[in-house]
């Protein structure tokens, strides 16, 4: 399932035109997520990815995390009929939203700021 967001103008002064739509796709990719939490601690929690665009990604995680954390993530892309074996996609991004949720399973759903370099490796 394909979701469009649109963010206009007035909210970033860096685009070009009035109106700029991000395309975010809803899909659930396992990834292992580290940083530190709202108390300064290291963790890694294992998770997967909810929605995803060229910019943003959110998921879920038990660790409470807060805005302005740098998070980096271990997308498992896995092998398919094109794809002939499993690949990583190491990401990076920081902390833009949080929302704390009582009646799911994991604790937050965060959503970060992907930076733009990433790291594509094959497993075997």
């Amino acid at each position: 399932m394909e979701l469009t967001r649109t963010f206009d103008k007035a909210s970033d002064p860096n685009k070009t035109t009035a109106q700029r739509q991000e395309r975010y796709f809803e899909l659930s990719v396992p990834a292992l997520v580290s940083a530190a939490n709202a108390k300064g601690e290291e963790f890694e929690e294992r998770t997967k990815i909810s929605s995803i665009s060229s910019q943003e990604a959110s998921f879920w995680l038990n660790a409470k995390v807060t805005i302005g954390t740098r998070i980096n993530m271990c997308l498992e892309i896995p092998k398919t009929l094109i794809l002939e074996s499993h690949l990583n996609l190491m990401l990076s991004g920081e902390v833009i939203f949080v929302q704390s949720e009582t009646n799911n399973r994991k604790k937050q759903l965060v959503i970060i700021r992907l930076d733009r370099s990433y790291k594509l490796q094959k497993t075997s």
